[in-house]
């Protein structure tokens, strides 16, 4: 039974399956049911063209007696004109064909062809003592007319005769029956390279973030390319976005295939995991939102040997938890980025359980390798000399994985350098509003900046985002210094860096007195805060020199904060 492709439509898999298994189809339960119905009309198609085949074949064998018969009987109904031209050059166009039939009959093994030749030629001897006793009178008065008629049938038939004969050879000759199987099947290997390229499918598990587009489908970016458009891009279809609820920023990863002919990019088959989680888990989750902020409660240990006193002096004055949002002051060649690679090897060497990613915005490419190679971070880059829009794309891209691990229980701390080139970027792209604050920077350009360094928080039921931001001060700029003052007050950590420290080659060239966390009470126990809070007291008497001397020297003898609290007594 022939389907069309209505009927398919109608059926369920399982009924399109059976049809397959009595087709024959090859790979029919890796198809999808739109290429399954497409498979089996290819099949259904090939098969008729089979049959249709053998049937012609039966037909042109069987058609080649009857021309013969029809050829003596014309032969025989021809008027009694043996005399005349045209009868003469139809015996004789009748002789010359019987002559190459006869031909090809001593080349095929065919038995009854002589007997059938001596057959025909008496049938055209006798032809004139036939005619000439046959209605002499009658033929006489209409002898123009039926000249006429009898040309043309003279010019037409033959034609079409030769045609036949040739016809009939290309059919009949047992060589050529025996060669057209061979070409066809030769032809079917062609046809069955899409379904060979089925079999890549699902080999390759790729990884990737995911972008939305306006149209509602979106690209798998890779983190090769900093989250840009690049070739190791793979497409999502709007159908899997509305069944797993995915969102800018989803990690996902899933088998893909290979692209088909006219298609562009590789496509992912099957979703694995989502953030690390699998799908049913994330379904159901809450956007980032309308998540509950919290204070950080719970203190990320930066300490990991006794002679890395920057990380030791950060533990005790300025601790950091999951959720925290602090902004590292510092003037230009201070040491703000050696600081933040301290601090990145601190948190992934103690707290592997953190997800770490380093944004670096309108840096030096030797930094960006520098940092790639000592930092066991992921680390998302914009060079300085790269358009303004690419460090906002990459900024904001970063900033939408964080979200999206988050929501699905995760922590994850950005270390961004620095805030101030990123809030530059936005001024730069920012459309011109006629709202201009002082040095040159838009009244809206601030808005994405903010939007970035606010989102740390530590939410109620688990998940936290943490973002420690370099911010530049004294750089002559009035813009830096606006800049500055809009991100003042809204950390819940500070951190500041000292030139003078720096110029004499004191690092960590921290100002402990100015640096401190609000509510450091609930990151550090009793007994240290009461501690710190002495000491505190004991340096503000001192400027940022003695002070820095002071805890460097006493360190120096510790192996641990607790140790060197405890040893504050003597």
């Amino acid at each position: 039974m022939m389907y069309d492709i209505l009927q398919l439509n109608d059926m369920l898999v399982p009924e399109l399956l059976d049809i397959a298994e009595k087709l024959e189809v090859p790979n029919a339960k890796k198809l999808n049911k739109q290429d399954l119905i497409y498979k089996i009309l290819d099949k259904q198609a090939v098969l008729a063209s089979e049959d249709n085949q053998a049937n012609g074949d039966d037909k042109k064998a069987r058609k080649r007696k009857p021309v013969k018969k029809d050829e003596a009987n014309h032969a025989a109904e021809e008027p009694a004109h043996a005399d005349e031209k045209p009868a003469a050059k139809k015996a004789t166009k009748k002789v010359t064909g019987t002559k190459s039939k006869d031909h090809d009959a001593d080349e095929t093994p065919a038995t009854s062809s002589k007997p059938k030749i001596k057959d025909f030629e008496i049938d055209l001897d006798s032809i004139p003592s036939l005619t000439f006793d046959d209605d002499d009178d009658i033929i006489i008065p209409s002898f123009t007319e039926d000249e006429e008629a009898e040309e043309d049938e003279v010019v037409a038939i033959p034609a079409a005769e030769e045609e036949d004969e040739e016809d009939d050879d290309d059919f009949v000759v047992p060589g050529e029956i025996a060669i057209a199987p061979v070409a066809q099947k030769s032809r079917y290997p062609a046809k069955k390279e899409p379904t060979f390229n089925i079999e890549f499918d699902g080999v390759i598990v790729s990884e990737g973030v995911l972008e939305m587009m306006p149209d509602g489908y979106g690209f798998l970016r890779s983190s090769d390319y900093n989250y840009l458009s690049s070739p190791d891009d793979i497409y999502v279809s709007p159908s899997q976005i509305k069944l797993f609820g995915l969102k800018t920023g989803d990690t996902v990863k899933g088998a893909v295939r290979p692209p088909k002919e006219g298609e562009k990019y590789f496509a992912l088959l099957k979703v694995e995991t989502i953030n690390n989680k699998s799908p049913e888990e994330v379904r159901d989750r809450v956007p980032f939102d309308y998540l509950t902020p919290l204070f950080p409660f719970e203190k990320l240990r930066l300490t990991t040997t006794s002679n890395n006193y920057s990380t030791r002096i950060m533990d005790m004055f300025t601790p950091i938890g999951k959720g925290q949002r602090g902004l590292i002051v510092a003037q230009p060649k201070v040491g703000k980025t050696m600081l933040l690679k301290e601090v990145a090897n601190a948190i992934a060497t103690n707290h592997p359980e953190i997800y770490l990613m380093v944004v670096l915005i309108d840096e030096r490419p030797e930094e960006v390798t520098d940092m790639e190679r000592s930092v066991k971070a992921e680390v998302i880059a914009s060079t300085f000399d790269e358009p303004a829009e690419k460090h906002v794309k990459v900024s904001a891209i970063a900033l939408q994985k964080a979200k999206r691990l988050v929501e699905c229980g995760h922590d994850v701390v950005i270390l961004l350098d620095s805030i101030t080139r990123l809030a530059r970027a936005h001024n730069t792209v920012a459309p011109a509003s006629g709202k201009v604050l002082s040095g040159g920077v838009e009244a809206n350009a601030m808005q994405k900046p903010k939007q970035f360094f606010g989102a740390a928080r530590k939410i109620e039921h688990g998940g936290s985002l943490t973002i420690l931001a370099t911010a530049l001060i004294d750089t002559g700029s009035k813009m830096d210094e606006v800049i500055f003052e809009e991100f003042k007050g809204t950390g819940n950590m500070e951190l500041l860096l000292d030139r003078k420290l720096a110029n004499k080659r004191i690092f960590p060239a921290i100002d402990v007195s100015a640096s401190s966390t609000r509510r450091d009470d609930l990151l550090l126990d009793k007994d240290s805060l009461k501690r710190i809070h002495i000491l505190r007291n004991h340096l503000g008497d001192m400027n940022t020199d003695e002070s820095m001397h002071f805890m460097l020297q006493h360190m120096r003898g510790t192996k641990s904060n607790e140790e060197f609290l405890i040893s504050m007594n003597s």
